[in-house]
């Protein structure tokens, strides 16, 4: 059959990502073998310089991994030039290499792909649908991949995030071994246009990681707060004068006064007892100079 579909992803990412998410996007770029690569984009570069580089490169679609402060990775899925775009807050990464999964897939084939059934209810995650379909589909009759269907992607609804998983088909009985990468992607904004425009759809459960970082600090402050408060209390109570009972006069009616004894005044120095020594060795020490004397005689 000829190539019809002729849908390019562009996977890349900006400067400062860690070994971890680039691990995860070499293992996209191995699953999706109509992806294409580039270099890291520098961090001072606009967002909307990723629409040329996709030009450049002839790919329509693109899926970009934003580093911030070393720690927190977003991910942009973007319809190149047109829109729309989704940003994502990406969140428990597992790559191929850490997960060790027993499952295997052929490299190349063509996935298929699995959705919730929250995904045709509510508008934006339809949308979000087509995007998904869109960009992680191979198209078929692509010169790179394989003819064969032998692994399933997931896309699944649970807590308010997308939770995403790659399972292998087994063909003796249908079913299904994880083969990995595992991540979950938290949506932040949907905007018109590509990496930018206006806003189409905003989450109001998502909380920055800042934030979420910002209120374990104030808990770690509370808590301790807490704890020195205490400590003040206690001194406070320590020092206070303790309340004095006053005394009740019922409480010594039965008790009876013992017998005064005459106090004795000793004028005499008491006699020292002589000291007591072993009788056996008085014999001894008797017997010694007796045989002393019988000598000298």
């Amino acid at each position: 059959g000829k190539w019809k579909n002729k849908e390019r992803v562009l996977i890349f990412s900006s400067r400062g990502i860690n070994f971890r998410t680039r691990h995860l996007m070499q293992d996209l770029r191995t699953l999706m073998p109509h992806s294409k690569a580039d270099t890291k984009m520098d961090r001072k570069d606009q967002l909307f310089v990723i629409n040329e580089v996709c030009e450049m490169k002839n790919c329509n679609k693109c899926i970009f991994f934003e580093a911030k402060k070393k720690q927190d990775l977003y991910m942009w899925l973007a319809n190149i030039p047109q829109g729309p775009s989704a940003k994502f807050l990406v969140q428990n990464v597992h790559t191929l290499a850490e997960l060790k999964m027993t499952g295997n897939c052929l490299r190349g084939s063509r996935p298929l792909l699995s959705f919730d059934p929250i995904f045709d209810k509510e508008p934006h995650y339809a949308l979000l649908k087509e995007l998904f379909i869109q960009i992680f589909s191979t198209p078929q009759y692509h010169p790179k991949s394989q003819p064969f269907v032998d692994h399933v992607f997931t896309f699944t609804v649970t807590d308010e995030r997308i939770w995403f998983r790659n399972y292998q088909i087994i063909e003796e009985d249908a079913s299904l071994v994880e083969i990995g990468p595992r991540f979950v992607l938290n949506l932040i904004k949907i905007f018109q246009g590509s990496f930018g425009g206006p806003t189409l759809y905003e989450n109001p459960h998502y909380q920055s990681p800042n934030m979420h970082r910002r209120l374990i600090r104030l808990s770690v402050a509370a808590k301790f707060r807490e704890k020195q408060h205490v400590k003040e209390v206690q001194k406070i109570k320590k020092k206070e004068c303790k309340v004095l009972i006053e005394e009740d006069p019922t409480e010594v009616v039965f008790e009876t006064p013992g017998e005064e004894k005459p106090v004795e005044i000793q004028l005499v120095k008491p006699e020292s007892k002589p000291i007591v020594k072993d009788k056996k060795k008085l014999r001894k020490i008797q017997r010694k100079k007796q045989r002393k004397l019988f000598r000298t005689e």
